[in-house]
Order: structure tokens, then sequence, then C-alpha cells
């Protein structure tokens, strides 16, 4: 009998956009492969990539990461990349109709939420479907979180 896989136990995060949690309300996630060149990986080795500034977007029936930042590698002289290029996710075909619905909806976004290795030592991107917040919604979720820490520091100190 197969044994189960830990959830994200050897899983190195690569980059992570916490900015997008508090910026759209995140309605569901999905695991998507990147179609990277050696020196990107090797950048992403040494940890140098930011996804704080990019979105996911459907073109041509293929689904393709737009803006994110992957720093050169040094030692990749002429074999090089682009930082800021776009590059290709991979997903399934019910997996990728199912992104173009969402999206159709007003207002939804595809975002991304982390960059990491998987246990295979594979890049992955996990894609929120997200719906952006108004100033009042971010005001209520902080209000939200604090009222959770008062509760949390009371019930450790009287509890």
């Amino acid at each position: 009998m197969a044994s189960k896989k830990k959830e994200n136990s050897n899983n190195k995060l690569i980059a992570e956009n916490r900015r997008a949690r508090y910026d759209f309300a995140i309605e569901d996630t999905l695991e998507c492969g990147i179609v990277l060149m050696g020196s990107e990986v090797k950048s992403l080795r040494n940890g140098a990539a930011n996804i704080a500034e990019s979105y996911a977007d459907i073109e041509d029936g293929e689904l393709w990461l737009i803006n994110s930042y992957i720093g050169l590698y040094t030692q990749a002289k002429n074999f090089g990349h682009e930082e800021r290029r776009k590059r290709k996710l991979l997903v399934s075909k019910r997996e990728l109709a199912n992104l173009w619905k969402a999206k159709s909806r007003e207002g939804m976004t595809l975002v991304p939420l982390k960059m990491y290795f998987n246990d295979d030592g594979r890049a992955k991107l996990l894609l929120g479907v997200a719906k952006g917040k108004r100033k009042s919604d971010k005001r209520e979720t902080e209000k939200k979180r604090d009222r959770q820490r008062q509760k949390s520091r009371l019930m450790r100190n009287y509890g």
C-alpha cells in the first residue's frame, strides 16, 4: 500500500506574494508548473525571485505568468535569461477551462501566491483565483486580525 506524502513537508519556498492576501479575496487555489530555462532554475535555487508585482493571464489558449522577476545567474554568461520575461505555466486543459471561466466573471483575476520547489525538486507556482478587495473590506480584515491577536494574548495571560 502506498504511503501518503506529507503536505509541504520538504517544499522550499522561493518567493511569496504576501500582499496578495491583503489586496484580494482568494476564492480558489491551483498548483501549476513553470517552464524555465536552466539559468532561471539555478537563480531560483539561490532565491533570487519576486512575484509581488506579477499576475497570470490566458492568451491564445495558454496560461502565462507576466511580470515576474527572476534575477540573473552570474555563472551563465552567454546563456542567461531575461529577468522579466513571460513564462508559460503548465496546467491541464480542464484546469485551464475552469480558470478561463473563473477569470471571465466580473472582477476576478489570477494572482500568484507562492513559488516553491516541490518534493521532487520541480519549480511550482501556487496560483489564486481572486477578487479585489475594497478599502472597507481591507479595514474589516485588519480589525478581525487585531481582535484575534487580543483574544490570544488574553488566553495566554489569563487562561
